[in-house]
């Protein structure tokens, strides 16, 4: 029996000619990640394990992101914390304010991630890099602490499920609104501790951008990670990001998979996740008159440049509703420079809309546009759960950057052609 993209990664990896679904391996690492949240639980366990080098001070990444720039005391603390330790360890990839970004956006952008890499983070959104073809899942803090010393992590292989894509997605149809759609088709846990495999000839119409957003919430469907085929897209931009070399892995013809599932793109409408799961998805037209009081674009989701433009494309010569606050992120700095430099600063402003620095801030109810009581948000994030971006008694909708803006102007969710 054949293997699957991911199969074929691990296998190599492992050192194996083959590896089958349930396996249990252990694998060479090409990059470790951590953030400001997950990295200070692993350098207490790597020190209580009594080391004191890591196994290449160029493949690992920590980057503080979730509560920077630092929002209080205890934030401050953990930063410093894990910046002594990279300095201490020399580990080159350490990205703070000024440098830094979303991780999930910095790392593909830095050229860090490439084909055929194995990729482990203590954040669950780590599967964002099979986007490039890439073997990249979630992990525990002390599953990073043993990566960061060993170079090594232990995986049970996955079984797969095929996503066959076809035809063109219509105008305001991102990538965002193809994962809404699925996660809403299969369920939180209709994936769970699968690899979610991308391949077919509408492939040809998702931008980058779109994989990324797609691949970054493959954990929504309970995946262990998501990954697309290798095509010319991907290696146009890993040759415009990176030097590192790279392999691609294509799944052999009679790879084995758990289910097959063809998506028809030119089907799909702009997509809402109701409150308090993705998988609660509804289509604009079926949305009704949802009241909103905060919009958010940006996110390790759907904070980079072409979610930036759509925005803007929508918000031009517009106000942002008086009763709508929104606050739009940029992923990283170049995002953040790039789009300053196209006047799509200016378009935002001129809206109404406030422009952060980069974090992941408000996505996770960390700072930068927490909820109160009673109040909606329309986000760009990937998740909706209970409390996510604050009181408890709040509420999440998730949608792409065309619907977020197009609610921050009417006031309720809503579509760009409603406006």
């Amino acid at each position: 029996m054949g293997m699957t993209m991911t199969q074929k990664i691990l296998a190599d990896h492992s050192g194996q000619k083959s590896v089958k679904a349930g396996q249990l391996i252990s694998a060479k690492l090409d990059m470790v990640l951590g953030n400001d949240v997950t990295t200070p639980v692993a350098v207490k366990e790597f020190r209580k394990a009594g080391l004191n080098k890591v196994f290449d001070i160029n493949k690992i990444a920590i980057v503080p992101d979730h509560f920077t720039p630092n929002k209080d005391i205890k934030s401050a603390e953990q930063v410093k914390f894990i910046r002594e330790f990279a300095r201490e360890m020399g580990i080159v990839n350490f990205f703070e304010i000024g440098q830094m970004g979303v991780e999930h956006a910095l790392l593909p952008e830095k050229g860090l991630v490439v084909p055929g890499d194995v990729v482990i983070g203590a954040d669950s959104h780590t599967c964002t890099y099979g986007a490039l073809g890439a073997f990249s899942t979630g992990v525990g803090s002390t599953d990073m602490a043993a990566g960061m010393a060993s170079g090594e992590a232990w995986f049970k292989v996955p079984e797969a499920i095929r996503f066959v894509l076809k035809g063109k997605p219509s105008k305001w149809v991102s990538g965002k609104d193809v994962i809404l759609h699925i996660i809403g088709m299969i369920g939180v846990d209709g994936a769970l501790y699968k690899s979610m495999e991308f391949t077919g000839e509408g492939l040809k119409h998702l931008s980058m951008d779109d994989r990324f957003a797609m691949a970054n919430m493959a954990i929504e469907a309970g995946g262990k990670n998501g990954i697309f085929e290798v095509d010319e897209k991907t290696l146009e931009y890993v040759r415009e990001h990176s030097t590192k070399p790279y392999k691609v892995y294509k799944a052999d013809e009679d790879a084995e998979y758990e289910k097959t599932y063809e998506i028809d793109l030119s089907s799909i409408k702009p997509t809402v996740a109701f409150p308090h799961l993705p998988e609660n998805t509804r289509t604009i037209d079926e949305v009704g008159d949802v009241k909103i009081h905060q919009v958010v674009i940006g996110s390790c989701t759907n904070g980079r440049i072409e979610d930036m433009r759509v925005a803007a494309e929508i918000l031009k010569g517009r106000k942002i509703h008086p009763d709508v606050r929104c606050i739009i992120i940029p992923a990283t700095q170049k995002i953040w420079k790039q789009a300053m430099n196209e006047g799509l600063f200016d378009i935002f402003v001129d809206a109404g809309a406030a422009v952060s620095t980069p974090t992941c801030g408000p996505c996770l109810g960390g700072h930068m546009g927490i909820l109160a009581k009673g109040e909606r948000a329309v986000a760009t994030t990937n998740r909706n759960f209970v409390g996510r971006m604050g009181h408890p008694e709040s509420e999440v909708y998730l949608a792409s950057p065309a619907v977020a803006a197009a609610s921050a102007v009417a006031g309720r969710i809503a579509g760009p052609e409603e406006l």
